[in-house]
């Protein structure tokens, strides 16, 4: 028979309560701790990855722009008159002097111009000479009157003066002394008119002649005007240079107006570079400041010259006075790299230019720790440019090692790991 046993019954509960509750809290504890723990840090392998050590001391900060070389001497050739294109003379890449013929224009009517204005001249020439020959002789007749008239008065007055005396001495009537007196007035006046019309006529003279001369002069330069026009039907270099290029749709046979762009020559000895900064670097550029161009070929040291107060496409143009003797290759639109010297920095510490981040901002980029293989993720503030390296204003120290390159992918990480 059975004994009841409630005591022992009771214990048991007890234990099974209490093996439940503290299973219960180790799984409460375990699922905590596992929350807490940090995802494990993925690995890098060191050889995808640009790993460079942080240094202190000075650099030069630069700023690179690509670019081309061109002339700094360009003239395009314009069509002085209309025209027909009859033959080309000169092709791209002819070596020309400022005679070289480039293009031979043919303008009937002009030449027509030519010859018209010609005529006139020589006609207004002759009317010319004839007008002298006229006013001449018309000048020498008025000179032969006033010289009689003078005579014929000269001697009435001679004649009055002796029939003066005579009458005072009772030789001579008193009538004929007055008779000769009046002559001798009468003579007195019409002298002094011939003289004043002797002056008028040379003083008309001049008048007539003068407006004659300027016809001519007029026609003159018309004639100048329509031969030059005429000379520059064949259209020629005006400079020393290259012909670089002939303009839109020159060819022969076509019609050309005043004005139009016949041809561009260039002085290949005398170049510039053309450099295109992105326009985020540019804001530190001056005039003068130190420039080396890279021509693949050589390099040749120069100074900023102008910057384009506009931006392009997200570039500003910058243009290079070069100095020195050129580099052998060097010519127009030949594609060159520049490096502009903006100043250089004193104590200061720097790293390399990562592949993101901009002057004055900050990033984060991962440390090495004195491990050598496990990087952490710490906010870097940036400082000042340059080509290759960048300043660095807080978050990292002399000697310490940082990733580089794109570590995008990982910002979600605070740590990776680098094995050696």
């Amino acid at each position: 028979m059975d004994i009841a046993r409630p005591d022992v019954s009771r214990k048991r509960r007890i234990r099974r309560i209490i093996i439940g509750a503290a299973a219960l809290v180790v799984i409460v504890l375990v699922s905590v701790g596992l929350s807490r723990l940090k995802p494990a840090a993925p690995t890098v392998d060191r050889a995808t990855v640009w790993i460079e050590t942080v240094k202190r001391g000075s650099i030069d900060r630069q700023v690179r722009g690509l670019g081309v070389l061109v002339p700094e001497d360009i003239r395009w050739i314009p069509a002085v008159t209309q025209g027909r294109i009859e033959r080309i003379v000169a092709r791209p890449g002819a070596v020309v002097t400022p005679d070289t013929v480039l293009v031979e224009l043919s303008n009937p009517s002009l030449v027509q111009q030519a010859l018209e204005a010609e005529q006139q001249l020589k006609g207004a020439e002759a009317n010319l000479e004839s007008l002298k020959v006229t006013v001449q002789n018309n000048l020498l007749s008025q000179q032969a009157v006033a010289a009689s008239v003078l005579a014929d008065y000269n001697q009435a007055k001679l004649q009055a003066e002796a029939d003066a005396e005579l009458g005072k001495q009772g030789l001579q009537p008193e009538i004929t002394v007055k008779i000769s007196k009046m002559r001798a007035d009468q003579l007195a006046n019409r002298n002094d008119v011939e003289q004043k019309r002797f002056a008028q006529m040379q003083a008309s003279v001049q008048a007539q002649l003068g407006a004659q001369v300027a016809q001519v002069e007029q026609l003159r330069a018309a004639l100048r005007l329509r031969q030059s026009e005429v000379a520059q039907l064949k259209v020629r270099a005006g400079m020393p240079g290259v012909l670089q290029i002939l303009g839109e749709r020159i060819e022969e046979g076509a019609q050309v107006g005043p004005g139009t762009n016949l041809a561009r020559v260039a002085n290949p000895t005398r170049l510039k570079a053309e450099l295109k900064v992105p326009e985020t670097q540019a804001k530190d550029i001056l005039i003068g400041q130190s420039v080396v161009v890279d021509t693949r070929n050589g390099v040749v040291s120069g100074r900023v010259s102008r910057i384009d107060p506009a931006v392009v496409q997200g570039s500003v143009t910058v243009d290079v006075a070069l100095q020195g003797e050129l580099p052998k290759g060097a010519r127009p639109d030949l594609s060159v790299d520049g490096t502009i010297e903006l100043e250089r920095l004193d104590n200061v510490l720097y790293v390399g230019r990562p592949t993101y981040g901009q002057e004055q901002s900050k990033v984060m980029l991962f440390r090495f720790e004195p491990d050598g293989v496990t990087a952490v993720h710490v906010p870097v503030t940036l400082g000042r440019t340059s080509v290759t390296v960048m300043e660095i204003k807080a978050g990292l120290k002399e000697g310490d090692q940082v990733i580089l390159s794109d570590m995008s992918q990982y910002d979600t990480f605070d740590r990776v790991r680098v094995p050696r």
